[in-house]
């Protein structure tokens, strides 16, 4: 039997493709949409041409919204509505809290602070106690050493609290509650001293030009002999403390005493002459009472910081 009889004859060849090699011809079709050259995140063109023309339409809607006299007329009246807002507490926080006279008490510098130091230390040799104005205007603290302030008070009660730590801390006995307990009685017990003298004013009918501040940073400045008290009860003992404090309750006595007889006296000193009678002598037992009463906060604030 001839081979080439048997496989149809040598002109014709069997039909042979690669195993991987695509099938071609009329006939052949894919089974599944060729998604090869789509790119990720993406659905097709009509998917983003919807997804555009979304984005048109919501941009078009904005515009129109913005475009609405009404929509202006809210926006304005809402604009105006906070800027009255703003002004109204600005005018209730100046009215509780002056905020520009305050700037008034911060208004100090280095050498202002190390002279004050040096008088509620030393007072005894200052000579002239009556606070320079101009124009009816007491000057800053920077330029009269007089002139109260509230830096010193207020750099003195958070050094106090400090300095109060670090006594508990040597003395195995610090803790933040009792630290904030110690902060808190110190100022509740500033607060309550500058009312009572407040009230004091109010009842004797004193007309003198202190303020409410005034008194605060008066009353504000034992802090700085109570560091030093404590500071040398921790270098040189119960001994160090009671010496130092000694000398400290008695320099903020006299500071006081000359300070604020110029202040309640204010009315008489102006006229140059001297208030005698009931009148006066209220107004001598006030001032006596508010600087005999430094020793005795000083003395009740430290006593338990030394041991």
């Amino acid at each position: 039997m001839d081979y080439t009889a048997a496989h149809g004859g040598v002109g014709q060849q069997p039909t042979m493709r690669l195993r991987n090699s695509p099938v071609q011809g009329p006939d052949a079709s894919q089974l599944f949409e060729d998604t090869s050259t789509i790119r990720p995140g993406t659905h097709g063109t009509g998917s983003y041409s919807n997804r555009h023309a979304g984005q048109q339409a919501g941009d078009f809607q904005g515009q129109s919204i913005l475009s609405d006299p009404m929509s202006n007329l809210a926006m304005a009246y809402g604009s105006s509505l906070a800027s009255q807002g703003r002004e109204m507490v600005d005018k209730n926080l100046d009215r509780f809290i002056p905020i520009s006279k305050l700037k008034y008490y911060f208004a100090v510098d280095t050498v202002y602070v190390g002279k004050k130091l040096g008088l509620l230390v030393f007072p005894y040799m200052h000579e002239n106690w009556e606070v320079s104005y101009q124009q009816d205007t007491p000057v800053a603290p920077r330029f009269d050493i007089n002139a109260p302030d509230l830096y010193i008070p207020s750099m003195g009660f958070i050094t106090y609290v400090l300095v109060a730590g670090l006594a508990m801390g040597t003395q195995n006995r610090f803790s933040p509650e009792l630290l904030g307990v110690q902060a808190s009685s110190a100022f509740v017990w500033l607060i309550m001293e500058v009312l009572a003298v407040l009230l004091s004013l109010y009842l004797v009918t004193v007309n003198t030009d202190l303020t409410t501040i005034d008194l605060l940073a008066f009353s504000g400045y034992k802090y700085v002999g109570m560091i030093v008290g404590v500071v040398a009860g921790l270098l040189f003992g119960r001994l160090g403390y009671y010496l130092s404090l000694l000398w400290c309750c008695a320099a903020i006595f006299v500071f006081m005493i000359r300070t604020l007889r110029l202040k309640l006296l204010s009315e008489a000193a102006a006229e140059g002459k001297l208030v005698r009678g009931a009148q006066n002598q209220l107004r001598m037992y006030l001032t006596m009472s508010i600087a005999g009463a430094q020793p005795l906060f000083m003395y009740w604030l430290t006593y338990h910081l030394i041991r």
